[in-house]
């Protein structure tokens, strides 16, 4: 049996979640207190397929019981169920936009006296099972039909949960990454935004490419990082991690950073991982 916690920042898209994981034929439950963990399971045990895929949805509701939430973790892997979590982030501002758009109230106004300070709670309460979790998507520049697509992608029919590599190109002028596991700033590239003929191509541009690919920092640079890779991913992989997102960020996102996830990602590829690239602000004018 597979278990699919899905958790997160209110507002940061949960309920979207949990409706795409339906139509997935995932059997959903929203806001099961942990401490029912176990009675639950005996229940689905003894009514449906064993083979049954599982979501339910923990968060900020479950109060106190939030912490306990390890403890009976632990104890379903003993009794052979698998346990993933899916933590959902947002920005501060698209948290705020997105409460004031549906007029609904954040579950943490009352205790602290305003939206903002209830984000800023609610981010240190949930730093535990963030800090756990398998895989983190920031929803904040994604649209529901993107969203829906990233989950089909990564918990689509028959694929299973393997460890996969994202490699994510971004522009510091936008933010950094907030679901990145490692960040790379490839600043240190002449930038070919600054060259009139390349400043309106990307990276998906073989102009692009051959101009950050012709200087002797980029090849010296790929070779280091790709040791070093190397030798993390099967750690993180023995260590249980499901999801490594790789930021790799220039200063629009366009250029530099875009030319080296696509590299990146074939060549984590050919060492047998599964990798995937996305680029945030590729599209940004």
């Amino acid at each position: 049996m597979e278990l699919l916690i899905v958790t997160g920042m209110s507002g940061a898209g949960k309920s979207t979640v949990i409706q795409i994981l339906e139509d997935m034929n995932y059997f959903c439950v929203d806001n099961l207190p942990p401490a029912l963990f176990y009675k639950f399971f005996e229940l689905i045990e003894k009514t449906e397929e064993p083979d049954r895929k599982i979501a339910l949805v923990i968060d900020i509701r479950s109060g106190k019981h939030l912490k306990d939430i390890f403890i009976y973790l632990d104890g379903l892997k003993e009794r052979n169920i698998n346990s993933y979590i899916l933590f959902l982030e947002a920005s501060d501002k698209t948290i705020v936009d997105r409460f004031k758009e549906t007029r609904r109230k954040h579950p943490m106004i009352e205790a602290c006296g305003g939206v903002l300070e209830g984000i800023k709670e609610e981010r240190r309460i949930l730093e535990d099972i963030r800090g756990r979790a398998d895989l983190i998507i920031d929803t904040s520049s994604l649209s529901a039909a993107n969203l829906r697509e990233r989950v089909k992608d990564l918990w689509g029919k028959n694929k299973g949960i393997k460890f996969r590599v994202s490699f994510m190109s971004f522009g510091y002028k936008y933010g950094v990454p907030i679901d990145a596991d490692l960040l790379v700033d490839v600043r240190f590239l002449p930038n070919p935004f600054y060259i009139p003929e390349l400043k309106e191509k990307t990276g998906n541009d073989k102009e692009v490419q051959d101009f950050v690919f012709n200087q002797e920092a980029t090849t010296v640079f790929l070779e280091k990082y790709i040791d070093l890779l190397s030798f993390l991913l099967p750690m993180y992989e023995k260590e249980g991690k499901s999801n490594l997102t790789v930021g790799i960020g220039c200063t629009g996102g366009k250029h530099r950073s875009v030319t080296l996830a696509n590299y990146l990602t074939e060549r984590i590829s050919e060492m047998g991982y599964q990798a995937e690239k996305r680029h945030r602000d590729i599209d940004r004018k």
